[in-house]
């Protein structure tokens, strides 16, 4: 399978999660909520590209960093798509974003 063909999803869960992160940053610091969401999808980009390219955390599930934030994306490859699972802040329950690992 070429990289270029992952498609993303965000589920609903993570969607939330993103905005608002961004919508704190920029209450912050106007601009700020800008560059966390570029960050998000310079990330989230990468994934489409070479998802095996980041560790394995939890069965399937995999973790991207975002750059400048202190967040994390937590991932599945399920076949042709990526799946958001959950975008969390370093400070947030590791265990929160576990429940949502699919079952295959």
């Amino acid at each position: 399978m070429s990289p270029t063909t992952y498609r993303l999803v965000v589920r609903t869960e993570a969607e939330a999660e993103v905005a608002e992160a961004a919508l704190w940053y920029e209450t912050h610091e106007r601009g700020l909520g800008r560059e966390f969401l570029r960050a998000f999808r310079a990330s989230t980009e990468a994934l489409r590209r070479n998802p095996y390219m980041y560790p394995a955390v939890l069965a399937n599930a995999r973790r991207v960093l975002l750059r400048r934030f202190p967040y994390s994306v937590f991932y599945e490859v399920q076949g042709s798509e990526v799946v958001v699972l959950a975008c969390l802040h370093a400070a947030r329950d590791p265990d929160e974003w576990k429940g949502r690992v699919m079952r295959l």
